[in-house]
């Protein structure tokens, strides 16, 4: 079983908003659902050190954050095939990564040990976290933190031209969809809690920024 402290090298290089610190949340909230839910513990502590190994490097291209899951299930086979685990239990931590990703179309949590890591990974765009987060993404990207939504945005979620993609943006166009999503019992009750301080944190940051406040 690759070790935290192994774990932390792998991430050396990787963004502000998909570091270490990042990971050892997501690690920790998915051993408190693998409990709670009865998944296998050692296969969602693996998934969750390895779920963002690869593509998350500052000033990398935006293809390689896209296909992150898909690199990072690679980087996961050929660490556990040296750590001597079984082709099947290297598959199913490869799935659990795979199928992390909010936005794509692709390969889908079917596991319990997938929908833990799903959920975990989701936990940590929500809340006091979420929020900041979500204000580094946009940072990151040289976007404000605020700004005001298009009408063309709140309908279709895509930007007019030149309209920037504020943290606000991102909060409309998915934080605020994340509580449905959720798979397992114990994280939509996580969920619920953390929904309900995202929301109001982002009505305070929109009454602030509009000067209603």
């Amino acid at each position: 079983m690759p070790s935290i402290e192994q774990a932390r090298l792998w991430y050396q290089e990787a963004d502000p908003v998909h570091d270490f610190e990042h990971v050892l949340r997501v690690y920790r909230i998915a051993e408190r659902l693998a409990l709670a839910e009865g998944a296998d513990l050692e296969i969602v502590h693996a998934a969750a050190l390895l779920h963002d190994s690869r593509g998350s490097a500052p000033g990398g291209s935006g293809v390689e954050r896209l296909e992150h899951h898909i690199t990072s299930a690679q980087f996961a086979g050929e660490v556990l095939k040296q750590e001597g685990w079984s082709e099947g239990r290297i598959r199913a931590v490869q799935h659990c990564i795979r199928a992390h990703r909010f936005r794509h179309n692709g390969e889908k949590p079917q596991t319990l040990e997938a929908k833990v890591l799903f959920d975990a990974d989701k936990l940590d765009v929500l809340g006091a976290i979420g929020a900041a987060r979500t204000i580094a993404y946009a940072a990151l990207d040289g976007m404000p933190s605020y700004a005001e939504p298009s009408a063309q945005f709140i309908q279709t979620g895509q930007e007019e031209p030149g309209e920037p993609h504020s943290s606000y943006h991102e909060y409309l166009f998915k934080l605020v969809k994340v509580k449905e999503l959720i798979f397992t019992a114990s994280g939509r009750k996580l969920a619920e809690a953390r929904h309900a301080f995202l929301v109001s944190f982002y009505e305070e940051l929109r009454a602030e920024c509009r000067g209603e406040k």
